[in-house]
């Protein structure tokens, strides 16, 4: 049955419409990303095949193209348009987070890092420069690959440090295997880092590790 034939309140867009997105399933607001189904299955119907066929959002999100076309229904362009529309969340977190005090809101830097980070399948090293008022003005993605003291160059951040004329930074990088623990690496890594960026008089406020939905603070945990 297509979702037209619904009860009008049953309908995903008008039960958004009327009750909100948080009132809708996973695969609710996925039928509404989709707008239609198949032959022989709604929106809904494709929707749930989705949820089912990858686990979860999640790991839907950080599907590659292959993974996501392998489900009947779906091709290069729906999965463009997720691209898009993630990518769209990501930007606005962004800007969000620019106009908040970062030392004195930890739980919005953890958010904006487990949508920006969160679904890497590799290691990735942020840093996020901030301004006087611990405000962000820039956030790079400034090495990938496995992250040692060998290949995070402290030279290199100590460099957009001064390009964006940061008073500080929050360092970040992601664990792919989706645990937060700190390596022993992890540790020497920060305090090189710490002890190059002292030298120009930019403070390092913390070190987040991502793991998927996990986010661990060195800070937090006293190990700045």
């Amino acid at each position: 049955m297509a979702i037209t034939d619904w009860p009008e309140d049953e309908r995903p867009r008008e039960r958004l419409l009327k009750q909100g997105a948080a009132s809708l399933s996973d695969a609710e607001l996925l039928a509404i990303f989709l707008r239609v189904g198949v032959t022989g299955k709604s929106a809904v119907d494709l929707a749930r095949d989705m949820v089912r066929h990858f686990g979860d959002l999640d790991r839907l999100f950080k599907a590659s193209q292959p993974a996501f076309c392998e489900i009947p229904g779906l091709g290069p362009a729906k999965y463009a348009q997720l691209q898009a529309v993630l990518e769209m969340a990501k930007r606005a977190m962004t800007y969000d987070l620019r106009e908040t005090d970062a030392l004195n809101s930890p739980e919005a830097v953890k958010r904006y890092l487990r949508i920006t980070l969160g679904k890497q399948q590799q290691e990735i090293f942020s840093v996020l420069f901030l301004d006087t008022q611990n405000r962000p003005v820039a956030t790079e993605d400034m090495f990938h690959g496995t992250l040692t003291q060998t290949s995070v160059y402290p030279r290199e951040v100590v460099k957009r440090c001064l390009y964006h004329n940061a008073a500080s930074v929050i360092l970040a990088h992601n664990h792919p295997s989706g645990t937060t623990e700190p390596s022993h690496a992890d540790q020497i890594l920060t305090q090189s880092l710490k002890n190059a960026l002292s030298l120009i008089d930019v403070r390092v406020l913390d070190h987040f590790i991502v793991g998927g939905d996990s986010v661990l603070s060195f800070a937090e945990r006293g190990l700045l």
